[in-house]
């Protein structure tokens, strides 16, 4: 009955939401350089932008990155705070101070924004908030293996935060998360969806000028985003998003950044205020260097870019570090060192986002002892056209990706299995999240349109094959059990292909509607196997203040 009620009293709030939204100030729409609706919240990557943005309207006042030099060019995503338009995926690293003049306050909800605690309003205290109702229905879920045919779920989630600017160089950064869950043959709940009340993020920032650059300390519990997406992002599907604990320190030059960190995840498992403390279990560390690099030309096109790299150290247990051997699954730890590179360009036809990491480490089995190497790699390329003059606003593309997949006959020797286990952005991908990012191969076409400043279309159809035919298919919950003994060669390399499209509408600057279908198309020897065809269909409504 709580979660009903809960799953009601949220919905409500969001109806609140909609007539406060409807109000919100449209007269700027008109403003010159004012960002195009679909830029309010961006996402990571080439897909996340279905409308480029100009220099001139990536100035605007409208948007709230930090100084990051040329860093703020698009989604400001290389700076290492994640996207940030007029929102945020990470809300601390909005920057709201430009309220500081009253005058510039045009929306119902910029008194929030900025509340001065002094005369000289160099104290002073900002509100963020997002609301999310979801629905969910899958014909097959998890290709049949679940049991349930047509589950239907409905989920809500709340965050709340407040960030408190102690002059210029001292903030505090509080959030907290509630989430409710239900709906009828559902499966796969657990304390990242239902939550009464958690703390999300705490953490205080020490920042200033050193040596020319923008740099701090952040120390507490805190979102990371200072990585490619489809390796660590924000946990979009569940309830309650990923959260860290530990420090972080970043330094920002005009063409040149560092960030060194060092965290412990955070315990989910418990319906607790502090989620249950630390996950000493679950580590993650590393270094990441950046660079603005000099415009060249291509023909007669001038590119823009940024070079990423980074080292970046694992550690987790749990189901996703289960090693798969023969007809048993293993349990024990993994350690797993990350070294990769992105390297993301645009030019005014077309862009570009190559990325790479291979993965070096060990995996400790809990019960028979031992331990053995790891050797994994895994690629990523996006190429297309956009056609940002046209009034559709064209991008089409081709988008290839390879996840190594390990001998699961071997019981001894390397472990080649790539993993990605803390909640990588299902959305560049998969959204359905039947399936994950180990042992596949795929490559398939992307488009998006956006026919109106506040309307968008995206495709994406990837054809998926096994790396390994000696190892399985790979779930977001593990490995799927259909395929193992002689099932492995029975079935081919040909896996199937997924078609999927989705819909965004900004309805206003705080609310925004979308849905996501698609369709899973299984080969023929995977449904011999026992995979099952399914579809699937994700209608989400969200507001954010």
């Amino acid at each position: 009955m709580r979660v009903i009620f809960g799953c009601r009293d949220v919905c409500q709030a969001v109806q609140v939401a909609l007539l406060l939204g409807s109000v919100s100030v449209r007269a700027e729409a008109s403003e010159q350089h004012n960002p195009p609706a679909v830029e309010i919240y961006p996402q990571a990557g080439v897909i996340g932008q279905p409308r480029r943005v100009s220099e001139q309207q990536n100035r605007s006042r409208k948007r709230h990155q930090g100084e990051w030099g040329r860093f703020n060019m698009g989604n400001g995503e290389f700076a290492g705070f994640g996207p940030v338009g007029v929102y945020g995926v990470a809300p601390w690293a909005e920057d709201w101070s430009d309220l500081r003049d009253t005058s510039r306050r045009h929306d119902l909800f910029d008194p929030l924004k900025f509340i001065a605690l002094n005369n000289r309003r160099t104290i002073w205290l900002s509100f963020s908030g997002e609301s999310r109702v979801r629905y969910w229905y899958e014909a097959q879920p998890r290709l049949g293996t679940v049991g349930h045919q047509g589950a239907g779920r409905l989920t809500t989630r709340n965050l709340l935060g407040a960030d408190l600017h102690l002059g210029e160089h001292i903030r505090l950064f509080g959030q907290l998360n509630n989430g409710t869950a239900a709906g009828w043959r559902y499966y796969g709940y657990n304390a990242t969806w239902r939550r009464r009340l958690g703390a999300e993020q705490f953490f205080v920032e020490v920042k200033g000028k050193i040596a020319g650059a923008h740099a701090g300390v952040m120390v507490g519990r805190q979102q990371f985003l200072d990585a490619p997406s489809w390796l660590i992002y924000n946990a979009e599907t569940p309830n309650v998003p990923q959260s860290w604990n530990g420090i972080r320190g970043y330094a920002l030059w005009n063409s040149f950044r560092l960030d060194a960190y060092n965290f412990i995840g955070t315990q989910i498992t418990r319906d607790h205020i502090m989620g249950g403390g630390f996950d000493d279990g679950t580590r993650l560390y590393g270094v990441d260097a950046s660079t603005a690099l000099p415009a060249f030309k291509l023909g007669h096109e001038t590119v823009r870019s940024f070079l990423d790299l980074f080292w970046m150290g694992f550690r987790f247990q749990g189901k996703q570090a289960q090693v798969f051997c023969l007809e048993k699954e293993i349990a024990g730890t993994q350690t797993r060192q990350n070294i990769g590179f992105r390297w993301y360009g645009n030019a005014p036809d077309f862009e570009y986002d190559f990325s790479a990491d291979y993965q070096t480490g060990r995996f400790f089995s809990a019960k028979e002892g031992g331990n053995r190497p790891i050797s994994a790699y895994a690629g990523r390329a996006i190429v297309g056209w956009r056609h940002s003059v046209s009034s559709l606003h064209p991008f089409l593309g081709v988008q290839a990706e390879i996840y190594s997949g390990t001998r699961s006959q071997r019981q001894h020797g390397d472990i080649e299995g790539f993993v990605a286990p803390f909640s990588p952005r299902n959305g560049t991908y998969d959204v359905s999240r039947t399936f994950a990012r180990s042992n596949l191969m795929n490559i398939g076409p992307t488009m998006s349109i956006a026919p109106s400043s506040y309307l968008t279309f995206h495709l994406y159809v990837p054809f998926l094959w096994r790396q390994r035919m000696s190892d399985g298919v790979y779930s977001s919950s593990g490995r799927y059990n259909f395929l193992s003994g002689r099932s492995l060669r029975q079935a081919g390399r040909w896996v199937g292909c997924l078609i999927q499209a989705s819909m965004a509408v900004q309805l206003t600057q705080h609310l925004n509607y979308r849905v996501d279908g698609g369709s899973i198309e299984m080969s023929k020897g995977m449904r011999r196997a026992g995979a099952k065809n399914g579809t699937f269909m994700l209608s989400t409504l969200t507001f954010r203040f």
